[in-house]
């Protein structure tokens, strides 16, 4: 049996993104909720039922796609024969599904914190959070059972790094919370929309990408709209300081997606592998596209604002070029 004919139900999804909310003009955040509970009764899958995990894996099929692998276009890249490139692939999904559960994992502590603190635990919107951890929950059950698929144990992140995941639950909720959301749910979702029809890549993966962009467009729309109403309930400077919070954000999520461990895998060191992918031209070209979604939403409701968080966005090297001089010129007219 194909991974094509699952044993319940293939998700048809289309390559439109995530609908665009404006800021100061979200809607009524119980009708959201109410709108999201129905498609998620109505459109919500299961990865242990809607993947076929028992179908063999395609010697010949690519784990991610070449241009996107974090040593495309450099010296250390063209050395590689074609199995290499595909086995250091194979471990660079591996490490962004094993950030994938640290990430879902932090994102339904952030939900679970917003129930217990808006003293609302029986309306609508309560209920389409507990109903998004139950999907972010089935959503780290499928990456782990695909890092299972790929032989490779899973890149389990640096003590501090993890340490400091456990400070950030003392952040208060507000702005960079959903900031914070939206950037692990957009660049996701950038990047699986461009590869899940590849149909070079392995069928598990793109089945799993299907799922997992289907379902993240609630998240997305919710997010977003939860997003402005932070920013618009906050003053001057409790948003500054979100902001500065979700500027350090977007500057270290890309560099963690593939942990430096992966060379190892085709017999680079990771000190050496891990500068030649944050020097490499490709860097800014992935980052851009991954993050280009998000960052034109959180320049629109002003989440890029302020002279330190621009120089901080400027060093992720994710942020359009147009965006970039508009933010330069408003602060030249300043």
């Amino acid at each position: 049996m194909t991974i094509e004919s699952t044993k319940r139900r293939t998700p048809a999804v289309t390559t439109a993104g995530a609908s665009t909310v404006r800021r100061r003009t979200v809607g009524d955040r119980q009708k959201t909720a109410q709108r999201l509970l129905r498609s998620t009764a109505d459109r919500s899958y299961d990865g242990e039922l809607d993947i076929d995990w028992d179908a063999p894996i395609d010697p010949d099929k690519k784990w991610m796609p070449e241009h996107r692998q974090s040593l495309y276009g450099t010296k250390l890249w063209d050395k590689l024969t074609k199995e290499q490139r595909n086995e250091l692939g194979k471990h660079e999904a591996a490490s962004v599904l094993s950030f994938g559960i640290y990430a879902e994992s932090g994102l339904s502590t952030m939900l679970l914190r917003g129930i217990l603190e808006s003293g609302s635990l029986a309306d609508d919107h309560a209920r389409y959070a507990l109903a998004e951890i139950g999907e972010e929950t089935r959503h780290s059950t499928m990456f782990s059972r695909l890092v299972n698929i790929t032989g490779v144990k899973p890149y389990l992140m640096p003590k501090g790094a993890r340490k400091f995941l456990r400070l950030a639950g003392l952040i208060p909720i507000g702005p960079s919370s959903f900031a914070g959301t939206l950037l692990i749910e957009e660049l996701l979702d950038r990047l699986q929309r461009e590869a899940m029809n590849d149909p070079e890549l392995q069928p598990h993966m793109r089945q799993l990408m299907k799922i997992h962009v289907l379902e993240e467009a609630r998240h997305i729309t919710y997010a977003r709209e939860e997003l402005v109403r932070a920013i618009d309930a906050r003053g001057k400077a409790s948003n500054a300081f979100h902001r500065l919070v979700f500027a350090v954000m977007v500057l270290g999520v890309y560099p963690v997606l593939v942990n430096p461990l992966v060379y190892r895998s085709v017999g680079i060191s990771p000190l050496e592998g891990f500068l030649a992918a944050m020097t490499s031209p490709n860097y800014r070209v992935n980052a851009t596209f991954a993050g280009e979604p998000l960052l034109r939403f959180g320049h629109e409701v002003g989440m890029l604002d302020g002279a330190v968080t621009r120089r901080i966005f400027k060093l992720s090297r994710s942020v359009p070029q147009d965006i970039l001089a508009e933010l330069d010129r408003n602060r030249k007219a300043s």
